[in-house]
């Protein structure tokens, strides 16, 4: 064979490069492929041979994501996450949707704008509801909330925003042992003497309270002095509150002493019936040591002291 045999001629040349750019094309081609997988996680179907010309990519391309592997899935053929990794390599790397993982979100429907508050719930046999306004207070809600623990009763406390936010422990120890934390404004005031962006921000801020101490808004508000309004009606709603108010009054605001709150709600006490008491607003030992004594009466006649769900 002569030197001149040995070297390439013009035509031989152009073939050679036409071949290479075929073959590199062939590559790319099914790298894209492999990035743009089906959107249920089949990965393509592997080329019979790789092309002669073509070097296997040195990693993803530039922007692309990784797709996500469930947590607990196997890996066939799978021996140590060295292995895992080349196996997820070799999968390749595919563009999904941001969203494509994430659960769908549903927001709570709103309640209709009432015209007037509910006065009990419905009753389920001989079940009955205590509520506590005013509070949290250092003085006396910790005592009810023993008593209710000891028995293992579940009550509602209608919360005033300036005392939930001076006394957070409270506020988290009676989310945390299953009461029902409901809205009570945030200053007392006399609901209807208010226009409607001070009734907004008395409930809106005690409703971001509750919420920012216990990761839940209340569900339920009570009108200071039980005084409701239509602006009142509305704005609840719009905050996803339903109103209540009480069908016994104990009285315990006007200090009457033990005996006599007492004596009233064993008058009271019926199905469904919804007792009023407050834990804050004044001295309330007397509500403090009659709730140690009426509660075990009750759960002793067959009532069954429970909140009401939404």
């Amino acid at each position: 064979m002569t030197a001149d045999a040995d070297q390439t001629t013009p035509g031989r040349r152009t073939v050679l490069r036409l071949a290479a750019a075929l073959g590199a094309t062939t590559a790319v081609g099914l790298f894209a492929v492999d990035r743009f997988a089906s959107p249920d996680g089949t990965p393509p179907r592997a080329p019979a041979a790789p092309s002669p010309t073509a070097s296997p990519p040195a990693g993803p391309a530039p922007g692309a994501v990784p797709a996500a592997v469930p947590d607990g899935v196997a890996v066939p053929g799978a021996a140590g996450p060295q292995a895992a990794a080349g196996r997820a390599a070799a999968a390749g790397y595919r563009l999904q949707p941001m969203t494509a993982y994430t659960p769908p979100r549903f927001r709570r429907a709103l309640p209709p704008v009432r015209v007037r508050p509910f006065l009990q719930v419905a009753p389920a046999g001989r079940t009955m509801v205590l509520t506590f306004d005013d509070g949290p207070d250092p003085r006396y809600t910790p005592a009810i909330l023993d008593t209710l623990r000891r028995h293992r009763v579940r009550a509602m406390f209608f919360l005033c925003g300036e005392m939930a936010d001076a006394h957070p422990d409270l506020v988290r120890r009676a989310a945390a042992e299953g009461h029902v934390l409901g809205n009570h404004s945030w200053s007392h005031p006399l609901i209807p003497s208010l226009r409607p962006s001070r009734i907004r921000g008395e409930l809106g801020r005690t409703s971001e309270v509750v919420e920012r101490l216990t990761g839940a808004a209340p569900l339920w508000y009570r009108a200071p002095f039980g005084a409701w309004n239509k602006h009142s009606f509305e704005i609840g709603a719009e905050l996803g509150m339903e109103p209540l108010a009480w069908t016994v009054d104990t009285l315990d605001w006007t200090e009457p002493g033990a005996d006599a709150i007492v004596g009233r709600v064993r008058a009271g006490a019926a199905p469904g019936v919804v007792v009023l008491s407050h834990d804050a607003g004044g001295d309330r030992s007397g509500t403090v040591a009659a709730l140690d004594r009426y509660l075990p009466e009750l759960l002793d006649s067959g009532y069954r002291l429970t909140v009401p769900r939404r």
